[in-house]
């Protein structure tokens, strides 16, 4: 793991400040979801991207009957009728 020599505190309700520059990056933007777990001792925080039940895809992923269904997987369903 790189480290980036960026070093946050937590406030005394748990909160810390993502930099803008990492936000930026990883195109995280202001209401987007968080996946928050644990490696080993390592807190991991990565940008929640649902995917789609069929494939695995979390590229244009589209809810479908209360389930995560990708483009090509649709359009697959599509083409059996």
């Amino acid at each position: 793991m790189k480290s980036t020599g960026i070093i946050r505190k937590i406030d005394e309700l748990g909160r810390f400040v993502i930099p803008m520059e990492m936000r930026n990056k990883l195109d995280i933007s202001s209401n987007d979801s968080l996946e928050i777990y644990v490696e080993g001792t390592t807190i991991m925080l990565k940008k929640y991207q649902p995917d789609c039940v069929f494939c695995g895809s979390s590229k244009n992923v589209t809810p479908y009957k209360g389930k995560n269904v990708c483009e090509k997987c649709l359009n697959e369903m599509k083409n059996l009728k």
